[in-house]
């Protein structure tokens, strides 16, 4: 044996191959030679040294094309838009077009592109499908547009976590309480009345004298009296009576429906004379059932109530004002009813004089319970939503289904006449979700088409805050986007969840 390390001994081959067992060869590999390496030497990235020769980091060159934005979609025509301006409240996604979906009914009455000419906005849904949720919601993120909200009868005391979350504590009227609204205030108008001038005078006198003889008529109406030209010869004589207008007092007297109850039920001869009567005994007669219309609200379960001057001072400065009816639900839906028309004409005369820039939304809920008083009551809600674009004021009507406007009568009826023309005072609709038996009442009512009813009794039924938006004659399928703290301040099924947010 040679010595470790001498040489090196046979291979695995070689042993093999004694014993008669060969390996197959392994064929051989051209091996291609190494290529050289783009760069001869490693450069910094400053480049190589030398006058002329560094180099410095630089964007990529672009090309800026210039066009319209009808010539965009030719261009680029898989990329959809929203076709509305990203201004106001940003509420969620619009799922046609998957981008963001903006509510701004003052801008869109301002933007001559948009097929909107009021401000008024409607809103359907079934209960929980999110309608309340998507009104706060708005509410709240248009504070941040110098929007203020005022909550004419909350119904359900759901804007009082809302109030006092923004610093404000709601009004509660109700029996044994000590908030009175009159809604014969002569509000602003009322304001400087011994500096007017005649003319000045004659103007704000007829604006007052007509808001009051539609509340009026409203109240009586609701009960089936009839309002005609005597009733209102003898109202408007009243108050112009009692307020001292007639004798030309250089300080006005504000009325209160006792008052006026009172003036009509013992009437001065200076009140027959005025209406024409021959003689006391006439007038009487002429004006019974007026005068007991008058009497049941002054002596019937809304005693005390809206029959005194106002005691409430409310901060029109406040981000949020709201007023609670809800001690008034075991009083019956008439009984609430006429509280809201009440309400209405209170906070129509609030607004009457607004300061340049004061944008307001003011929330309506359970409209239908002041539709069903008949058609003189829905007058005052009609004059209300005419008004909105003087006052500068965003009109946000709830109701659960475009039916609940035909409850105010029978189907040929003034009132359910006018109760389908509030649907064209309002150029935004919002449907939340609905059944299916809802479906014809979409197509009949808001001139839905198949696919638009569909989206609304199956997409919008699945899941909350879904919503089909109208905007004139524009549909958007937006899903309504709440913050935690949102969800908490919008949720409405406290009595079912023990408190906790659901």
């Amino acid at each position: 044996m040679n010595r470790r390390g001498s040489r090196r001994g046979r291979d695995v081959a070689v042993l093999l191959d004694d014993f008669g067992h060969r390996l197959p060869a392994q064929p051989t590999v051209d091996i291609a030679p190494r290529e050289r390496g783009p760069f001869a030497q490693l450069v910094s990235r400053r480049g190589p040294r030398g006058r002329g020769r560094g180099r410095a980091a630089a964007t990529a060159p672009l090309s800026v094309w210039r066009m319209t934005s009808e010539q965009t979609p030719v261009v680029w025509p898989l990329i959809a838009s929203s076709g509305l301006p990203p201004t106001g409240a940003q509420m969620g996604i619009d799922l046609l077009s998957g981008g963001a979906f903006y509510c701004d009914p003052i801008g869109w009455v301002t933007d001559d592109d948009i097929p909107v000419t009021n401000p008024n906005v409607v809103v359907f849904g079934k209960p929980g499908r999110g309608k309340s949720a998507t009104v706060k919601a708005f509410a709240l993120r248009m504070l941040a547009y110098g929007y203020r909200t005022l909550v004419l009868g909350d119904t359900k005391d759901e804007y009082e976590p809302l109030c006092r979350a923004l610093g404000v504590e709601p009004f509660v009227i109700g029996h044994g309480l000590s908030a009175r609204v009159n809604p014969l205030a002569f509000g602003p108008l009322g304001h400087g009345w011994e500096q007017l001038d005649a003319a000045e005078a004659r103007r704000r006198e007829a604006i007052m004298f007509a808001r009051w003889l539609v509340l009026i008529r409203g109240l009586v109406g609701s009960q089936n009296v009839p309002f005609g030209p005597v009733e209102e010869t003898a109202v408007g004589e009243a108050l112009r009576l009692l307020t001292g207008y007639r004798s030309g007092a250089t300080r006005l007297t504000e009325p209160t429906i006792p008052q006026l109850w009172q003036a009509l039920d013992e009437p001065t001869d200076d009140l027959v004379a005025s209406c024409r009567y021959a003689d006391r005994r006439h007038f009487l007669d002429a004006t019974r059932t007026l005068r007991d219309a008058l009497g049941s609200l002054v002596k019937g379960s809304l005693a005390g109530l809206f029959d005194d001057h106002t005691s409430i001072e409310v901060d029109w400065r406040a981000p949020i004002q709201s007023l609670s009816l809800s001690r008034l639900e075991p009083l019956g839906d008439q009984a609430v009813g006429i509280a809201l028309t009440c309400l209405n004409s209170w906070g129509q005369a609030m607004r009457e004089i607004a300061d340049p820039g004061d944008l307001r939304i003011v929330i309506r809920d359970e409209t239908w319970r002041q539709m069903r008083l008949g058609a003189e009551a829905m007058k005052s809600l009609d004059a209300n939503l005419r008004l909105s674009r003087r006052d500068a004021d965003v009109q946000i009507l709830l109701a659960h289904k475009p039916s609940d406007m035909l409850t105010a009568g029978d189907a040929s009826s003034q009132a359910v006449a006018i109760a389908r023309d509030l649907l064209h005072l309002c150029d935004v609709k919002v449907l939340h979700g609905q059944d299916q038996a809802v479906a014809d009442e979409l197509a009949t009512m808001l001139g839905l088409t198949p696919i638009a009813q569909r989206v609304v009794t199956g997409w919008a039924i699945a899941g909350k805050g879904r919503a089909l938006w109208l905007v004139g004659d524009r549909a958007f399928k937006v899903q309504t986007v709440l913050t935690a703290p949102e969800l908490a301040l919008t949720d409405t099924n406290e009595a079912l969840t023990d408190g906790r947010p659901a």
